[in-house]
C-alpha cells in the first residue's frame, strides 16, 4: 500500500511541475519572462518540484554594488534562488522606470538589455555606453506574495589622466627623457595605454632606436615613456592615451644646454639681436648729437 501512494504522490507532484509549462506554452514572449520549471538542463526535475513550495531568495554575496567608468559598459547581477514560475524584474529606483522581465528588454533605450539563462539563478542588466545621470539606485525584484526587493547601486566613476611636469616640458638635449603618465579614478586599470608624438603613434621598434614603454597596472595605472639620448627632433607634442577616460597632453621641448639663451633656436635668436644693436647705435648718435 505505501509503494502505491508513493507512485500516486510522485505522479502528482510530476503534474503540478508540468502546470506553468501548458500555461506559459513552448514559445512566444511568455518564454522570455517565466523560467520552463520542467526540467534542468540535465533533464532532472527542479529541486522545488520535489521539496514543495518554497520560497524564493536573494544571494546578496552575487549581487553586490557595481562602479562602471564613464562611457564604458555596467554589469549588474541579481541573484535569485528558489524562483520556480515567478518572475524576476528591473526597475529603475529614481524614476520607478521598468527596463526588464526575466529576458525581455521593455525599456526603449537601447543601452540596456536583459541578460538571463534559462534555469540559472543569475538575472543580469547591462548598460552600455554608461552616463553619468546612469548613477543611482536599480531594484531587483521578485513577484511574489508580497514581492521581493534588492537593490543595487551603479557608481559611475570618471577616470582622469594627467603627465608629470605638467602642459610643458623642457629637457637637455642627449639626457634620458621620461615621460610619465597617470591614470586616476579608474574603477579596474586601463587595458592598454598608447603614446603619441605629434598626433602620430610612437613606434618601439622604429630606427630612431632607444625607445620604450613601461606600464604599471594598479589603483593609479603609471605609463612611462623612455627615450635614450633625447635629441632636438624629439621635442613636440605628446599625448597619453589609455583605453578610458582621457587622454593628457605635454609639449616637450629639448633644448642644447643649460643656458636659457639656447632655449631657443639660432634663427629666433637672430632678430631680437638686431633690433639690441639698432637701438644701441640711435641711442649712441644720440648722446654724441
Amino acid at each position: 500500500m505505501t509503494h502505491h501512494m508513493t507512485r500516486y504522490m510522485l505522479s502528482f507532484v510530476l503534474f503540478i511541475g508540468w502546470i506553468p509549462c501548458l500555461i506559459g506554452g513552448s514559445g512566444g514572449s511568455l518564454t522570455d519572462i517565466y523560467d520552463s520549471p520542467n526540467r534542468n538542463s540535465d533533464g532532472n526535475l527542479p529541486e522545488y518540484a520535489h521539496r514543495g513550495k518554497i520560497q524564493p531568495e536573494f544571494v546578496p554575496t552575487h549581487s553586490g554594488n557595481v562602479t562602471a567608468a564613464l562611457g564604458k559598459t555596467a554589469l549588474l547581477n541579481c541573484r535569485v534562488r528558489n524562483v520556480g514560475n515567478k518572475t524576476v524584474s528591473w526597475i529603475r529606483h529614481k524614476d520607478t522606470l521598468l527596463l526588464a522581465i526575466g529576458r525581455y528588454t521593455y525599456t526603449s533605450d537601447y543601452r540596456f538589455k536583459a541578460l538571463h539563462k534559462v534555469m540559472a539563478e543569475d538575472y543580469l542588466l547591462k548598460i552600455q555606453d554608461v552616463q553619468m545621470d546612469d548613477a543611482g539606485l536599480y531594484e531587483c525584484q521578485v513577484s511574489s506574495t508580497p514581492p521581493l526587493s534588492h537593490h543595487i547601486y551603479l557608481e559611475v566613476a570618471q577616470p582622469y589622466t594627467e603627465i608629470v611636469g605638467g602642459k610643458e616640458i623642457y629637457l637637455d638635449e642627449g639626457s634620458m627623457m621620461n615621460i610619465t603618465c597617470l591614470v586616476k579614478d579608474s574603477p579596474q586599470p586601463p587595458n592598454y595605454i598608447f603614446w603619441y608624438h605629434n598626433d602620430k603613434s610612437i613606434s618601439y621598434d622604429s630606427p630612431r632606436g632607444g625607445v620604450s614603454q613601461i606600464t604599471e597596472k594598479g589603483d593609479v595605472t603609471v605609463s612611462y615613456l623612455l627615450v635614450q639620448g633625447a635629441r632636438l627632433t624629439d621635442s613636440g607634442l605628446y599625448r597619453c592615451q589609455p583605453s578610458v577616460g582621457t587622454p593628457a597632453t605635454t609639449n616637450l621641448h629639448v633644448i642644447r644646454g643649460n643656458d636659457p639663451q639656447k632655449w631657443l633656436p639660432n634663427s629666433s635668436r637672430q632678430p631680437a639681436l638686431s633690433v639690441f644693436i639698432v637701438l644701441a647705435t640711435l641711442f649712441i648718435n644720440i648722446i654724441r648729437q
